[in-house]
């Protein structure tokens, strides 16, 4: 059972020349569905294809062509809105949004502004030990992207790849709960861990595969407060929206430079214009894109040529059914099982193949032994390489049999690192290779007390110094751990050096 105990963060409080203000945040994501075709046709989805390649005639809008409902795509967002504990409306329906731009062939895009698929949920956003923020999901509602226009290839031409129009995409529209930059940044990682666990969107912001539209305003302390106790937004700021974020830290740079712009203009005594924002990383600053418009704006009507959606609570209790163990629930199995620190059980379950290549390492093992391995050296020479888990040269069975050398004390820490490096360079079996080239620890006393009992002789005025100082006694510890190859066992050498030397 998830421990959801825990304590709310402060707000983000910015000084001003007049007083302190509280940032509010809202945030609407834009994940692209993981499914082979598009939303109302066959067309590939498939990243990277030659320009206007994935294009079929409902795509571009010819004469006749009507569009067919894409069952997979509302599959995955019934699955997306179970996974945020979220309520599954049987009864939606798909609007057109009509706006005109070049990408946008059809004049318009489909979407579900009235009746979403999916309506209130929740995530919990943890920013530390005992620390987290209630995140409330207002809505998830399936709709078609546009294409994108290219202005940097011809000096006097803009070019259209129509390749994205008609891919879907779930819009999951929070509550403005967000109170911070690193909330928000928080607040999309875990919202993007969930639906890679999921596999229903693959999380990849570099191929705008997910991506934010941030809503920023800013109040005084306490009108926050009167807003959760009303829900009344006029106790808020007015918003602006910066538009397809896909970059964490430029996330974070956006809000802070956005909220700091809009406190300057209330101070001195303007007026905050709800509008649409783009950010400029180049220059550190937001910039005005165009009034933000208003549903009337767009001309919302029921899309005719489709009907509304109708589902069984049967089909999604189907659904449920075949639902896989979320990053929460995992975390905290982690934890119970395996004996692991909120920390290290963060780590391991942030993406769904490091947990399942911990899992594979810990089955029958020492779990906090195995964490740390495929934390430290694991992840760590991975990190360093640039190599993702699944091109890892050591397999979670090869890194499992360096755990159970450990821990039956075959070999020390020492050996079990320089054993990992063969491992990673040449491959091979962990206990044959300890086997073949002599590594294992060496356990006799009688060795280790003749080792401890050389470095004591030849070193007489350093014992001198470890009996006035007995930290210092980790000097003979490491010497005799180096005349012995590393072999030796640390937990004895340390013993008898203690022994030797009275302390």
């Amino acid at each position: 059972m998830l421990d959801l105990s825990y304590e709310a963060p402060k707000p983000k409080v910015i000084s001003g020349a007049t007083g302190d203000w509280e940032l509010v945040i809202g945030m609407e994501i834009h994940a692209q569905i993981s499914t082979q075709a598009k939303l109302f046709s066959g067309a590939s989805t498939t990243f990277g294809a030659e320009p206007n390649s994935n294009v079929s005639f409902v795509d571009a809008a010819m004469p006749g062509m009507l569009p067919v409902v894409n069952e997979f795509c509302l599959e995955q967002a019934v699955r997306t809105g179970l996974g945020l504990k979220a309520q599954i409306n049987l009864r939606s329906a798909f609007d057109r949004k009509n706006y005109f731009y070049p990408d946008n062939p059809q004049g318009y895009q489909i979407s579900q502004l009235y009746h979403p698929i999916v309506g209130e949920g929740e995530v919990l956003v943890e920013l530390g030990a005992g620390v987290a923020r209630l995140v409330r999901i207002e809505r998830i509602h399936v709709e078609q992207d546009a294409g994108k226009s290219i202005h940097d290839m011809d000096p006097n031409m803009s070019f259209i790849d129509l390749n994205r129009t008609g891919v879907p995409l779930m819009e999951i529209v929070s509550r403005p709960d967000i109170r911070g930059p690193e909330e928000a940044a928080a607040y999309v990682l875990k919202l993007r861990q969930i639906l890679r666990y999921l596999g229903t969107c693959d999380g990849n912001m570099q191929n705008g595969n997910l991506r934010a539209d941030v809503n920023v305003s800013v109040c005084r302390p306490g009108q926050y407060e009167k807003y959760q106790a009303t829900q009344d937004f006029g106790h808020l700021g007015t918003r602006c929206e910066i538009k397809n974020m896909n970059s964490m830290r430029f996330i974070q740079q956006a809000i802070d430079y956005e909220a700091r712009r809009q406190i300057a203009i209330l101070e001195d005594g303007g007026k905050v214009d709800q509008e649409t924002r783009l950010y400029d990383p180049d220059k550190g600053e937001t910039r005005s894109m165009r009034s933000k418009e208003e549903a009337q704006d767009y001309r919302y009507f029921p899309d005719p040529d489709l009907l509304p959606l109708e589902i069984e609570q049967g089909w999604v209790d189907d659904i449920e059914a075949t639902m896989p163990e979320l990053p929460d629930a995992k975390k905290t199995r982690f934890m119970g099982d395996f004996g692991l620190t909120d920390y290290d059980a963060n780590v391991l379950t942030a993406e769904l193949e490091h947990a399942a290549f911990f899992e594979a390492v810990a089955k029958g093992r020492d779990g906090k032994i195995a964490a740390n391995w495929v934390i430290n050296e694991l992840f760590g020479r991975l990190n360093k390489e640039g190599l993702s888990i699944d091109a890892s040269p050591v397999s979670a069975q090869q890194l499992g049999g360096v755990v159970d050398l450990i821990s039956s004390q075959v070999i020390s820490g020492k050996l079990a690192k320089d054993l990992f490096e063969i491992l990673w360079t040449e491959g091979g079996d962990p206990a044959q290779i300890v086997e073949e080239r002599g590594m294992k620890q060496v356990t006799d006393t009688g060795a280790i007390e003749a080792a401890v009992d050389e470095i004591i002789a030849a070193n007489p005025a350093q014992v001198e110094k470890a009996k006035q100082n007995p930290k210092l006694a980790g000097w003979f510890v490491g010497q005799v751990m180096k005349s012995t190859g590393g072999k030796a066992n640390p937990a004895a050498v340390n013993a008898l050096v203690m022994q030797k030397l009275g302390l």
